[in-house]
C-alpha cells in the first residue's frame, strides 16, 4: 500500500508544480487553490509511504515521478523541447526510480 500511496504523491507533486506556474505567482485563485490542495496531499502521501520505506528510497522515487511528469507536462502541453536527449534523460531517471523500487 504504501507504494502505491508513494506513486500517487508523486503524481500529486506534478499537478502542484503545473498549479504553481498556472498560478502566476499567486495572483490566480483557483490554481493556488489546486496548488495548496495538491501540495498537502503530495506532502502527506510521501509522508506515509515513509513509514515502510526508507527515507532515501521514498524521497527519491517522489521526486522522480514528480520530475518526469512534470517534464513530460511541459513538452506535451506547454511547448517545452521534446529532444531526443532530454526524453533520453527522463528515461535514465524512470531507470533509477525502477531501480529503488526493485532493489527496495
Amino acid at each position: 500500500m504504501a507504494w502505491v500511496v508513494l506513486i500517487i504523491a508523486g503524481v500529486l507533486e506534478t499537478v502542484w508544480a503545473v498549479a504553481l506556474e498556472a498560478s502566476k505567482g499567486f495572483s490566480r485563485l483557483v490554481p493556488s487553490l489546486v496548488f495548496a490542495v495538491a501540495l498537502v496531499l503530495s506532502m502527506g502521501g510521501l509522508a506515509y509511504a515513509m513509514r515502510s520505506i526508507p527515507l532515501g528510497t521514498g524521497y527519491a522515487v517522489w521526486v522522480g515521478i514528480g520530475a518526469i511528469g512534470t517534464a513530460l507536462y511541459g513538452m506535451a502541453a506547454m511547448g517545452d523541447a521534446a529532444t531526443a536527449a532530454r526524453i533520453t534523460c527522463l528515461v535514465l531517471i524512470l531507470g533509477g526510480v525502477v531501480g529503488l523500487k526493485v532493489l527496495h
